[in-house]
């Protein structure tokens, strides 16, 4: 009997690319910068996984998810003209990835789905993060799982099998809810249960997968309003 869902946070419960456009157009006109800050965010948001995978195959220590930003952010700087930031300025931008803003279906299907689920985050965001973007947010988890708790990123086996060990439920008693196929593939693989949450506007225009199901999950769902439907609650 399914338990606990667990969700991808990045793309699948929130728009970060919307928010951090409109944070950084913020930030410029607060800064008195110009800046084609869509680029900046695209680009930004491209070395997600190459970094992550650095720390996945030990090419770099364990360092949480801000410093890896941080990191991202410093290479990306001089190619928009603002190598010139101060540390604060710098710290401003990193920040805005704890207050991200959620899909229009979010909260509604969060809060329906905890009704008859205990329903936690599975993300490779750090803890403080997701702590702070779920009271920005108004995100009704019942748990937050971070990679800071298990010190590994997904797809790391480690971090689902962590997951359900940590909610005291096999892995067959859990579901993960993510937008991303690969990130269902790899818990399919732990023997957890999948759902698919399209978002094809996660990566604006330079999106080029994850547009439909890859695989036979065994819930897709157009929303998570229509998977709280799919589940009865």
């Amino acid at each position: 009997m399914l338990q606990a869902l667990v969700f991808d946070v990045f793309g699948t419960v929130v728009d970060w690319r919307s928010s951090l456009i409109r944070r950084s157009h913020e930030f410029g006109r607060v800064n008195s910068l110009t800046a084609d800050w869509a680029d900046l965010i695209d680009d930004w948001g491209g070395q997600y996984r190459p970094l992550m995978d650095e720390v996945r195959l030990g090419r770099r220590p364990w360092t949480n998810l801000d410093d890896l930003h941080r990191a991202s952010l410093e290479q990306l700087l001089p190619r928009y003209g603002l190598s010139h930031l101060t540390d604060a300025q710098k710290h401003s931008l990193v920040e805005g990835w704890h207050f991200l803003d959620p899909w229009p279906d979010t909260v509604a299907g969060l809060t329906r789905l905890r009704k008859k689920f205990i329903i936690a985050t599975l993300s490779n965001g750090g803890l403080r993060l997701l702590a702070d973007m779920a009271r920005y947010a108004r995100l009704p988890w019942d748990a937050i799982l971070s990679a800071d708790v298990f010190r590994h990123y997904k797809p790391d086996s480690e971090v689902y099998l962590g997951a359900a060990k940590l909610l005291d439920s096999p892995p067959e008693e859990v579901m993960l809810v993510a937008a991303h196929n690969y990130d269902l593939e790899a818990a399919r693989k732990c023997g957890f249960k999948t759902a698919f949450i399209p978002r094809p506007s996660e990566y604006g225009p330079r999106q080029s997968r994850d547009f439909s199901a890859e695989s036979d999950w065994n819930y897709v769902a157009r929303d998570l309003e229509d998977l709280a439907a799919q589940l009865g609650t």
